[in-house]
């Protein structure tokens, strides 16, 4: 197909929720609360963390740098996904799928990364404590997050570069409520073989290179609790990695589900359900799980509280 051939759809239309008609505005009232929460969580946990001189440590840096990343995440696709939920047609240009995606992508992988930096942090502190703060010093925890950042985006800037490089010449209804990888493929007026290989791979990468030194982080954590000679100490030194422990399995079950699926098991309920899931409810349960199987937060979070209760007295 000639390249002239892909001007021809100038945008999409997403009819992923125009399945459920009845259920639009219904849809509309939950997804705002669980936005709202979103939002309201993810930044009470950066405020906590920046103002407590406590959780001034490099474990609650990288989570002040995870719960931002999950607000822009969550920024781009939740809005649009609202707004689109009161309109009657829902539709967004090439160039904004196009954005949409790059960004979308380029989150959700930072999200993967800092998720390792997260893992390699526990690992340092429980495998070779005396150590800690020399090698997780600020200069270094701050290069971490600045490759995890860069480099996500231009990983997405691949994915992005191959899927809309591929011809759109006829169809443009995309059966998703977002720009992502499988459906606008489904859309590509000749199949790009090599682009898709490209783009399976590359899933494969992050993926693996993700997932992996988490599981080895794990692994080597492990082995060193297994050595504590008392049971409140492995107590102690695994709560440490719960809440991280939890958010990993959350974030990369849903990813792994979506994005490792051979293309003809597409199917757009099972994905919209999918979808769904990774983009509003794990970022609504992160912020409640690190509060929640966390001392340091709780402690903070109280003794917020408490000023806020003496101040309003006063």
């Amino acid at each position: 197909m000639k390249q002239g051939n892909q001007s021809m759809v100038t945008e999409f239309i997403l009819i992923g929720f125009s399945i459920f008609p009845d259920l639009q505005v219904p849809l509309f009232v939950v997804f705002s609360i669980m936005y709202l929460a979103i939002l309201a969580g993810n930044i009470i946990i950066i405020i906590m963390i920046r103002c407590e001189s406590s959780l001034h440590t490099p474990m609650y840096f990288f989570l002040a740098m995870y719960s931002s990343s999950e607000i822009c995440y969550t920024f781009t696709v939740i809005p649009n996904m609202l707004v689109n939920l009161l309109k009657e047609k829902a539709t967004i240009s090439f160039i904004g799928c196009m954005i949409q995606m790059y960004t979308f992508l380029g989150f959700a992988c930072t999200n993967c990364l800092l998720l390792v930096v997260m893992g390699y942090d526990r690992y340092v502190c429980i495998c070779k404590p005396l150590h800690y703060l020399v090698l997780m010093n600020q200069r270094f925890c701050t290069k971490l997050v600045v490759f995890s950042v860069i480099g996500s985006f231009l990983i997405s800037a691949v994915y992005s570069y191959s899927v809309f490089t591929l011809p759109y010449c006829g169809p443009n209804k995309i059966n998703h409520f977002l720009c992502d990888i499988a459906p606008l493929l489904q859309l590509a007026c000749a199949r790009n073989y090599i682009g898709e290989i490209l783009i399976f791979l590359f899933c494969i990468l992050v993926g693996g290179f993700s997932f992996f030194p988490i599981l080895l982080s794990y692994i080597l954590i492990l082995n060193t609790i297994m050595k504590i000679p008392t049971a409140e100490g492995k107590r102690k030194a695994f709560s440490t990695c719960a809440s991280h422990l939890i958010v990993v399995v959350m974030h990369f079950g849903c990813a792994s589900a979506v994005y490792l699926r051979p293309r003809s098991r597409y199917t757009l309920t099972e994905d919209m359900f999918i979808s769904i899931t990774y983009t509003l409810l794990t970022p609504l349960l992160n912020p409640v799980v690190y509060s929640l199987r966390n001392k340091d937060v709780q402690v903070a979070l109280k003794k917020s509280l408490g000023r806020s209760t003496h101040a309003q007295k006063i």
